[in-house]
Order: C-alpha cells, then sequence, then structure tokens
C-alpha cells in the first residue's frame, strides 16, 4: 500500500502493485479501489500499478463531504510521488476526476484513458435531477435505513438502467455490508459531480493524449456525455467498444487493458 500526504495534508491510499512505468487509476462509484484489480492484475506484469483509494469512498474520512477539487489533489499527489509522468485511467465519477487533474496538472501525466466519464454536459440537466430530486428522494431512504431502495433510485434516475436491471442491481447492494455502506458515498459522489457543474471549456485546453473509452451498448445519456467531452477536446481521441456497456471494465477487461497498453506504449515507452 502506498501511503502519500495530499496537498491539504489528508492521508492518500493507493494499491501499489507490479513495477515498470506507472499507471494511476480511478475507480468508478460504490466501490474503495477494489473494483479495478482484474484490470491492474493485466498491467501489472510491465506496469507498475497504483489504485487510488478515492478520497470520496473512504469510509474512515466520512461523514465529511469531499470535492472534486480534493479528488484531484490526491490523484495529483499519487502522480508525483512516482518520480515522473504517470498514465491516468478513470472510470465514470473517476473519469471526471480524472479529466479536472489532467487539467490542473497535465505535466503530471503522460496520458490518459477516461471511461465513460459521468461529466455534467448541460446545466440545465443537473445528474441529481430537477431540484436535486434523486438526492432528496435517496437520502431519505438512506436515512430511513434503506440503502438497497435508495441505491435504486439512483440507478433507475441518474444511470437510466432498466428497471430489472436497477432492482436486480439494488438487491445486491441490499444484502452486501460492503456495498450497503458506501451508498451514502455514492450520492455524495453525485452531489459533488453536479456543484462542479460544466466543465467542457475547462476540458478543451486539455493538450495531454488521452482516449475517451466507452461502449455503444449502454444508456443513451451515456454517450451522449462521451460524445460531448470528445466534441470538446480536439486533442484527445474516442474509441467505442462494440458490443460493451459500462461495466465493460468487470466484463471484458482484456478489452479495456488493451487499449490503456496501447496508450501506454505510445506515452510510456521513454520510461520502461
Amino acid at each position: 500500500m502506498l501511503t502519500v500526504p495530499s496537498a491539504d495534508g489528508t492521508e492518500v491510499r493507493a494499491y501499489d502493485e507490479g513495477q515498470g512505468p506507472a499507471i494511476v487509476m480511478l475507480h468508478p462509484g460504490l466501490d474503495a479501489g477494489t473494483r479495478p484489480k482484474r484490470l491492474a492484475a493485466l498491467l501489472t506484469p510491465r506496469h507498475r500499478v497504483l489504485r487510488l483509494i478515492r478520497r470520496q469512498y473512504r469510509l474512515d474520512l466520512k461523514p465529511r463531504k469531499t470535492t472534486v477539487a480534493q479528488e484531484v489533489q490526491d490523484a495529483v499527489a499519487v502522480a508525483q510521488s512516482t518520480g515522473g509522468p504517470v498514465l491516468l485511467y478513470g472510470h465514470s465519477d473517476g473519469g471526471v476526476v480524472a479529466l479536472e487533474a489532467l487539467a490542473a496538472a497535465p505535466a503530471s501525466f503522460a496520458g490518459a484513458v477516461i471511461f465513460e466519464p459521468a461529466a455534467v454536459i448541460d446545466a440545465n440537466e443537473p445528474l441529481a435531477g430537477k431540484g436535486g430530486a434523486v438526492l432528496l428522494q435517496a437520502r431519505a431512504l438512506l436515512a430511513q435505513g434503506k440503502p438497497g431502495k435508495a441505491i435504486g433510485v439512483f440507478l433507475r434516475e441518474t444511470i437510466e438502467l432498466k428497471p430489472w436491471q436497477a432492482s436486480l442491481t439494488a438487491f445486491l447492494v441490499g444484502i452486501y455490508p460492503h456495498y450497503r455502506r458506501l451508498v451514502g458515498a455514492q450520492l455524495d459522489s453525485l452531489e459533488a459531480l453536479d456543484q462542479l457543474g460544466v466543465r467542457l471549456d475547462t476540458y478543451s485546453r486539455i493538450t495531454v493524449p488521452t482516449v475517451l473509452l466507452g461502449g455503444d451498448r449502454g444508456p443513451a445519456h451515456i454517450a451522449r456525455r462521451l460524445n460531448a467531452v470528445a466534441e470538446a477536446m480536439p486533442h484527445a481521441r474516442k474509441v467505442v467498444m462494440p458490443g460493451r456497456d459500462h461495466g465493460a471494465d468487470l466484463k471484458a477487461p482484456k478489452e479495456v487493458a488493451a487499449v490503456i497498453e496501447a496508450l501506454a506504449r505510445e506515452c510510456l515507452a521513454s520510461r520502461s
């Protein structure tokens, strides 16, 4: 486990595996750094992989609210601790943190793969719904001791999963203590993304080599967000995996790893 201080003195933690040019991974929601484990295992034969345990999902730091800016500081601190520019990978809300890190500290990153970032692309369409309706409903259910139902609201209204998919996932979250404990953090992340707002103009100034990765089987709004970010970033390259969705990192980790490896060869070859 790597531990380094962030800019505000908070201890940042990251799983530290493998050797070689470094890759920093920012996991998606409802996780604490374990979801990218299989993906990281495909990369560690040739790379040092640092799986950040994102501050937003650190239960030892709750109940304090976490901003995207704080998570950016954490990612930059881990990258800089390696002694050289790293390749950055971010997924969903972790993808937004990755984009913000590229904008804030471009010298710290040699390249990035951003998998379906949960970016706000229209100020009139917040992720939490008009007036924060999703947050209000989900937090009320969480306060009643119903984390499964709370995450179900989030999955149906924000992620726009099909009702049966949302119900199944909500059931699984409800019966596993690990996921139940992370529901509040997921809702906090939703609020933090809406507070960050539309940042497409900022992303348009990113020149770090970037692959914007997605699938063609997810909800339509996910594709819209990916397309909006791609249109805003003239230096980025969009890659769409046929037959894949937001869970491609779990269902097809070799395909995602291949995209990361390809960019690593371009950006990190001189550091091998």
